[in-house]
């Protein structure tokens, strides 16, 4: 009897201890995505992230590993530097299409990084690559780090954190309007006669102008929820010569639509799907950013499948 004891405590703590030597270990880079293709090597043994990004690591006694991503920097790392939640963050190689992604420019800019890109998406003809709606919606579902790391304002709530933005970033938004407006009024027909280079094309210039002439003051609101099309808008309402009163009461209107219905979209969705689906669209934020920007580019695609017929004005 006492025998059989002995066994069954040393089963016991054996696979106790074989317990504790089993993790799974999240990997999230500096854009807090997931990292589906991590490695990670423990003496001969790799393991492999799932679709997830996480990895069950058996340490076998071992206190630190090796992991290699594809556009990472090989690095060793020990569970100690993991999180309360078993997450490791490991930083990115930068690249070019790293501007496409509203992490960017949320984690090494903060707020005012967002003013900045809102601003340049209207105000500078090298904007209408910049991600304004996806970078919008994500501001809303990060607000009150965004308002308190940036501001240092805290315990604002989240409504309260998102009028405080709204306001800061329509300002942005209206200014930059303002100096596309004030471009194309100055340039006037040189743009038409200018070569295409890796910051302008005139085909999108052509395509804000069809738009303008089809909707008219309207086309300034209705453009702000267009990418490429609201970077373009206001210069050829500068170029035909909009009168300033009427420019100034659209671009005030659609501005502060465009800015106030995004993040608030971003704040209240997170909330909504965390509470009724427990679904966090902070871990989906890529499929999230894809989605945007085809359902705002959709109208754009259309155009350019489906152009229509031409009135004949013979």
């Amino acid at each position: 009897m006492k025998k059989k004891l002995i066994i069954i405590c040393a089963m016991f703590f054996t696979s106790f201890a074989h317990a504790q030597d089993t993790i799974t270990i999240k990997f999230r880079n500096q854009y807090k995505a997931e990292i589906t293709t991590a490695e990670v090597t423990i003496g001969s043994t790799v393991f492999k992230a799932d679709k997830n990004g996480d990895v069950k690591l058996q340490l076998n006694g071992a206190d630190s590993f090796l992991v290699k991503v594809p556009d990472y920097e090989d690095s060793r790392h020990s569970i100690k530097e993991a999180d309360a939640e078993h997450t490791i963050f490991l930083h990115k190689n930068f690249s070019w299409t790293d501007l496409l992604t509203p992490m960017f420019y949320i984690i090494f800019g903060g707020i005012w990084f967002v003013v900045f890109v809102v601003f340049a998406e209207t105000g500078l003809f090298a904007g209408f690559f910049l991600p304004g709606d996806s970078l919008l919606f994500v501001t809303g579902i990060y607000s009150l780090e965004l308002v308190e790391a940036g501001l240092g304002i805290k315990g604002t709530g989240g409504f309260v954190s998102l009028i405080i933005l709204g306001i800061i970033i329509s300002i942005a938004g209206i200014l930059g309007n303002y100096v596309g407006y004030w471009f194309g009024r100055k340039s006037g027909p040189f743009l038409f006669e200018r070569k295409d280079t890796f910051f302008f094309r005139k085909k999108y210039l052509l395509q804000a102008k069809d738009f303008y002439e089809k909707h008219g003051g309207g086309a300034i609101v209705i453009a702000r929820f267009l990418p490429i099309i609201r970077t373009f808008a206001p210069i050829v309402a500068g170029i035909v010569g909009m009168d300033k009163k009427k420019f100034a009461y659209f671009n005030l209107i659609g501005c502060v639509a465009w800015v106030f219905v995004m993040l608030f979209a971003g704040h209240y969705l997170q909330q909504l799907f965390l509470h009724y689906f427990n679904f966090d669209l902070r871990q989906h934020l890529e499929v999230i950013v894809v989605g945007i920007i085809l359902v705002s580019t959709l109208p754009i695609i259309l155009k350019l499948i489906f152009p229509g017929k031409k009135k004949n004005t013979a």
